[in-house]
């Protein structure tokens, strides 16, 4: 069963899902939320992903699916709705930074890159300047 989006969970929501999956919450706000959705209730959400948008580049933020619900396509169907999203909002090439889904990105077009090649926007996030260490796959997807 597809699970049903919504937009702006609340941050504290935000940070306990991604805590569960010890994913970076150090740098969240209640700004960063605005750009965020979530599957489940949302008091408890299942899923989250989030993006910062910077013009026509942006930052995918910390996909993340409950353990009892992944491999259920959850996580692929999160994916679709960030980038629909972002390309409503003009981005034309999102981001990411990962250390454990590499192979989950690549099956869905995003390719590695080098961190040279990060456009200004996205190397001054925290994200990328400090959170996530240099030993992690820095991948892009071009969105049509």
């Amino acid at each position: 069963m597809t699970p049903t989006i919504s937009a702006k969970p609340s941050l504290s929501s935000a940070v306990a899902l991604l805590s569960s999956a010890r994913l970076p919450t150090e740098d969240l706000t209640e700004s960063h939320v605005e750009h965020f959705f979530f599957a489940g209730p949302s008091e408890q959400p299942t899923g989250l992903v989030g993006v910062e948008i910077f013009g026509g580049a942006a930052l995918l933020r910390s996909l993340v699916v409950a353990e009892e619900r992944r491999g259920l396509g959850d996580g692929q169907f999160l994916l679709a709705h960030v980038e629909e999203y972002a390309r409503s909002k003009g981005v034309r090439a999102l981001y990411l930074l990962t250390t454990t889904a590499e192979a989950f990105f690549a099956k869905r077009g995003f390719s590695r890159a080098t961190r040279e090649s990060a456009p200004s926007s996205i190397r001054a996030t925290r994200e990328f300047a400090g959170i996530c260490p240099a030993s992690s796959a820095f991948m892009v997807k071009q969105l049509q």
